[in-house]
């Protein structure tokens, strides 16, 4: 690949500032829209705010990690940046679409790169009915929250709710609850990427739930539909060495 105009975005930490002030003073550069190229510095929440505020325009995103995690991000080095744009790797995900109807009768549409999560309010446990493909497969689950999670999320929330890890090009969803009480053996379930999960907030009054897609949370939702979009396209790049696929399933090795 090879790109001519590079816009840099920073976290507001000293770090990225820092780095920030270092790359524009040695590389030429233009405005995030002018771009064909979008170096992202700082750590994955910047990552992300990132390919949203690019979702329609599929603007490759380069990130470089002046955080703390940096799962979506390259090492941070400020020599030879071009040579590394240049000869990085693609890696293309699709969004999940968030759907929300709240109480109140208000809708609310979103994207998650990550996953959309579904938790309790107040004290009282939620209560959610599950379909999937229009066919009902918990009629009452009573738990935490519940969320739905992409390959590129499932090390994230995912994981933390004891979820399992998905391989980049799987083709799969994963479904996982989050402390769930009844059913109190049902771990989750993995679904095929085009399925279409709708969430229904039973007792919502009583039991008030919010849907979160990445950084857009809807308080007092009533129903939530997800699937994943495949006609929005996201592009992140990696050093080679650094490929996304290869982290995802590292991850599955790492003993504590």
């Amino acid at each position: 690949m090879s790109f001519s105009r590079i816009a840099f975005v920073a976290a507001r930490g000293e770090a990225a500032q820092a780095a920030l002030a270092d790359l524009q003073a040695r590389y030429p550069h233009v405005n995030e829209r002018e771009a064909d190229v979008i170096v992202a510095l700082g750590g994955d929440g910047l990552m992300l705010e990132a390919l949203h505020h690019n979702m329609t325009r599929n603007v490759p995103i380069y990130g470089m990690n002046r955080g703390t995690v940096g799962f979506l991000m390259n090492q941070y080095r400020a020599d030879g940046l071009i040579e590394r744009l240049e000869g990085a790797s693609a890696v293309k995900l699709n969004p999940l679409r968030m759907r929300t109807k709240a109480v109140n009768g208000a809708t609310v549409e979103a994207y998650a790169i990550n996953e959309v999560s579904l938790l309790r309010e107040t004290r009282q446990a939620a209560k959610l009915k599950i379909t999937i493909d229009g066919i009902e497969r918990i009629p009452e689950l009573i738990c935490d929250g519940l969320l739905l999670s992409t390959p590129a999320g499932s090390t994230a929330y995912n994981l933390s709710a004891h979820g399992p890890i998905l391989p980049l090009n799987a083709g799969i969803l994963a479904l996982t609850p989050i402390s769930a009480f009844r059913p109190r053996r049902w771990r989750g379930a993995l679904l095929d990427r085009t399925a279409k999960v709708e969430i229904e907030i039973l007792e919502h009054d009583k039991r008030p739930v919010s849907a979160v897609a990445d950084m857009t949370e809807v308080r007092d939702v009533s129903k939530v539909k997800i699937r994943s979009d495949r006609k929005v396209s996201l592009t992140l790049l990696f050093d080679p060495d650094q490929h996304l696929s290869e982290r995802i399933l590292k991850e599955q090795f790492m003993v504590e």
